[in-house]
């Protein structure tokens, strides 16, 4: 009986992730419908979506903000993070995935594994989060349920075991057959599903995927594999017992389809996200650090509470802090330690999220995901825990900013509301990055991408009514040594009354192919001893900051410490760290140096008409094509593009394609810079 469960087990935690329109936010739409959290089917194009509640969201039609929602099935509990498409927007992906038990991967049926779904597979494969992949938009023309799944198992290579077969194909998609409990679902135009027997005209091609469903699932479970070879055939229980461990195991993925635009096929995916995806109790417990010991917190309301904030939202009415708790209870009016700011917290309000709507709780518990009012400054990242049980948990990676904008108010006296306005855009998006410009004085706004950046600004305009000026986006450069030098002395000698300064180090400065720096000491017979050789590596590291040729980091190269030495009084830690920073400074400068610029991969779908404009328009732009393939008139071009040339390129693509022209963008590192622009001095 249900009621004997521990309550932990019926709450599922899960995120919904796929390339830009495979149609997340619309099974996002319909599971919230189906499970009766909604009265009225909202729909992308009208804007009546619960998830994209944002203004920009839906002028947009695109997600940009990880909205999370909360609903009820079969008596679970399913605590649902929609998540953006977009490549600009990965951080928001990456800070749900942080907090998520589970994922469902959404594909296009008839593009199969698109770049960013690729991208965002990585992303869960980094954070060990086991998901259930539903093949969308089966209803279309051109879709092709086998061949998605191919692309599956060749680009992101688990075990994909389909566990439906499709009744009908492209406008005559009508139903499935269960291949685990060998039962057919057809839906009525209305999106009423009927239970019924496996239609005749199906049998054989059911049984022999049934069978392959089987043989697939024996190689990969033991328990299995012993049925199997015992009996010949799988019972549904062990079939159903499998496909669960192996799907918490990520040894596998199960695959379902339907028409979420259509509202065919979500209730078998929301049994097998109940079924196949795991329980807070089926996730290892969270590991923490405290004075530099790992603990370990396990999901039980009765421990110590240890949250996690994985994002902030400013609202008119106070600000929002969501939090994924992970062990213990949080009640209304507790205080909790922040471990990260180093100070006490006070929970004002707890909510249960509904995207821009919100139920209040009196208490939330290990496994919960809500959003709390009160805290003053717990930021993404944050950790939220009992004060006599402190714990910091990781926090989840920011990427380093790759494109910038300068910005500033057209009205003199708006200056510090601009400035509080980015205080509060980089508090709620961790990947944005406001700075000063100590040459020029501007104002820089730095984040992932054109439209990431476009998204900020806009949010400034309409939220706090601001009129803001925006220059050309700007990327970050980076330097690298193309030629190095070897046997560089240099001695910092200070007098200046009282204890002097003496570190005298000798270097050799060289590519590094791997990227990043490397640092490696060859002196012999302690000439230069082991602390200040740390020394010299830390002072080597603060020279990398600024380049010689435009202040830009410095990348791509090892230094060695090959000699030295030290004065009996005036030698210490910090003429050696000084010693390091001027002496590989002076290196550079002797060095041939290379500037290097971002490229990313992109990824161009257009009508087979317009191909040869935008393999000029990528040539125009210093592409170089990487790969072409034609399907059903549609051709998909890739190419390796600098990103500074990627601007306006998606206006110059919806003008040549009257509008049929999309295309993604994955940022795949540094190249580098044409001549030209390593004689200018960079743009910083």
């Amino acid at each position: 009986m249900r009621t004997h469960l521990n309550p932990l087990a019926v709450v599922r935690n899960l995120g919904i992730l796929a390339h830009v329109d495979a149609g997340k936010t619309t099974v996002t739409e319909r599971i919230l419908f189906a499970t009766g959290s909604t009265h009225k089917r909202g729909e992308v194009h009208d804007g009546t979506t619960v998830t994209d509640f944002d203004p920009q969201e839906r002028d947009r039609g695109i997600t940009i903000f990880a909205a999370a929602v909360s609903c009820a099935w079969d008596g679970h509990r399913l605590n649902l993070i929609d998540t953006p498409g977009h490549v600009d927007f990965a951080d928001e992906v990456e800070r749900a995935l942080r907090v998520l038990d589970g994922a469902v991967a959404v594909f296009d049926a008839v593009a199969g594994v698109e770049p960013q779904s690729e991208s965002v597979w990585r992303q869960a494969d980094r954070h060990g989060v086991p998901r259930i992949a539903f093949v969308n938009k089966m209803d279309r023309a051109g879709a092709d349920l086998d061949a998605a799944v191919a692309s599956i198992r060749e680009r992101l290579h688990p075990a994909p075991l389909v566990v439906q077969l499709p009744i009908g194909a492209e406008d005559t998609f009508t139903g499935v057959v269960d291949l685990v409990r060998m039962r057919a679902l057809l839906w009525a135009d209305d999106g009423t599903a009927e239970d019924v027997p496996v239609p005749a005209g199906l049998r054989d091609a059911a049984h022999g995927r049934r069978r392959s469903l089987e043989e697939a699932v024996a190689e990969l479970h033991p328990g299995a594999l012993e049925e199997f070879c015992a009996t010949g055939t799988l019972s549904e229980e062990t079939l159903s017992s499998a496909l669960r461990e192996v799907t918490r195991d990520g040894d596998g993925v199960v695959v379902l389809c339907g028409s979420a635009y259509r509202n065919r096929g979500v209730e078998p995916l929301l049994d097998a996200v109940v079924a196949y995806l795991p329980s807070p109790l089926d996730v290892p417990p969270v590991r923490g650090t405290h004075d530099g010991e790992e603990q370990e917190r396990p999901a039980d309301p009765a421990a110590p509470a240890a949250a996690l904030a994985f994002k902030v939202h400013a609202t008119p009415t106070g600000r929002l802090t969501y939090l994924r708790i992970y062990s213990g209870t949080i009640e209304k009016g507790n205080t909790l330690w922040d471990a990260s700011a180093g100070r006490s917290e006070r929970i004002g309000r707890i909510l249960r999220v509904q995207a821009d709507r919100h139920a209040p709780l009196e208490r939330a518990v290990a496994g919960d995901i809500v959003a709390v009012v009160g805290l003053k400054s717990a930021r993404a990242g944050s950790t939220l825990c009992a004060a006599d049980a402190p714990l910091a948990l990781e926090p989840p990676g920011v990427p380093e900013p790759v494109v910038s904008v300068a910005v500033e108010s057209r009205r003199a006296g708006d200056t510090g509301r601009l400035a509080s306005g980015l205080a509060r855009l980089t508090e709620e998006d961790p990947s944005l990055v406001v700075r000063s410009d100590p040459e020029t004085g501007q104002t820089v706004l730095s984040g992932m991408g054109e439209l990431h950046l476009e998204v900020a600004v806009e949010k400034l305009r309409r939220e706090l009514g601001l009129e803001v000026n925006v220059g050309r986006p700007r990327v970050s450069h980076r330097e690298t040594v193309g030629r190095g030098v070897s046997g560089l002395v240099f001695r910092h000698v200070k007098q200046d009354g009282g204890a002097g300064q003496f570190a005298h180090v000798v270097l050799d400065v060289e590519p590094y192919e791997e990227g990043g720096f490397e640092f490696r000491s060859a002196v012999v017979g302690g000439r230069v001893p082991q602390e200040f050789v740390r020394a010299v590596e830390a002072g080597c590291r603060d020279a990398l900051t600024e380049g010689p040729l435009g202040g830009h980091p410095v990348t791509g190269l090892r230094v060695t410490l090959t000699d030295g030495s030290t004065h009996v009084k005036d030698s210490s830690d910090t003429a050696f760290r000084t010693a390091g920073r001027l002496g590989l400074r002076e290196a550079l400068r002797a060095c041939a140096m290379v500037l290097l610029e971002p490229v990313v991969e992109v990824t161009v779908t257009v009508p087979e008409d317009a191909v040869g404009g935008v393999l000029g328009d990528l040539a125009a732009r210093r592409g170089k094509v990487t790969g072409s393939v034609t399907r059903a008139g549609v051709a998909v071009v890739t190419a390796t593009v600098p990103l500074a040339e990627l601007f306006g390129f998606a206006t110059r693509l919806r003008s040549r394609t009257q509008g049929r022209g999309t295309f993604t963008a994955r940022p795949t590192g540094y190249a580098p810079a044409p001549a030209p622009a390593r004689m200018a001095t960079p743009a910083r």
